[in-house]
């Protein structure tokens, strides 16, 4: 056996002794903030570290006026100005949302169910001047997540074959005409 095909061995044995749970846990299903579905104008961009530069949410373009709803059930934990932009912060148990620039329409402490109307998109503090969008983020504890993960539109994330993969039927795949060919499950076991 040749080293090359020895180490492609190898590395197949060992993904397929990888437990299936290896997936990571599902994120809860949202809705989108704005509707229709808006244009990501900017994406996630999460800083190096605490205090560096970087996005800490996404941008949807709207319009000036237009309802902005929560994007999963929770309770508004705090509703004010921050740096002249209105803020709206959901929290939903081990995370929050946080909206702005909006003109709120909720008070502090009340129970908000996903698409419920929580204010309308302003222009002034928005970070698409010229044009009204709303900076959506998401958080667990200090730590910034893609809201976009809410809706489904986040990065995509690959899962090995054998994990959650439907079983298909079809014909045997063809083996090469030449001799000795054997699949990676043969050599594994000799």
């Amino acid at each position: 056996m040749t080293p090359r095909l020895a180490l492609v061995t190898l590395v197949l044995a060992a993904l397929v002794a990888l437990p299936a749970a290896a997936s990571a846990e599902t994120d809860p299903v949202g809705v989108w903030p704005l509707a229709p579905e808006p244009e990501v104008v900017h994406g996630f961009d999460p800083p190096d570290d605490p205090w560096g530069a970087g996005h800490r949410g996404v941008d949807l373009l709207g319009t000036v006026g237009q309802p902005v709803r929560a994007a999963l059930p929770g309770r508004v934990s705090w509703v004010g100005v921050l740096a002249g932009r209105g803020v709206v912060v959901v929290d939903h148990g081990g995370t929050r949302t946080t909206y702005e620039p909006v003109d709120a329409t909720v008070s502090l402490g009340s129970t908000v169910g996903a698409g419920d109307r929580i204010g309308i998109l302003e222009l002034a503090g928005t970070h698409c001047l010229l044009r009204a969008c709303l900076h959506w983020g998401w958080l667990e504890g200090e730590t910034y997540l893609d809201p976009l993960r809410l809706v489904g539109a986040g990065p995509v994330r690959l899962l090995p074959l054998w994990v959650d993969a439907p079983v298909t039927t079809g014909p045997p795949v063809a083996r090469p005409a030449y001799a000795g060919w054997r699949t990676p499950l043969e050599l594994v076991r000799g």
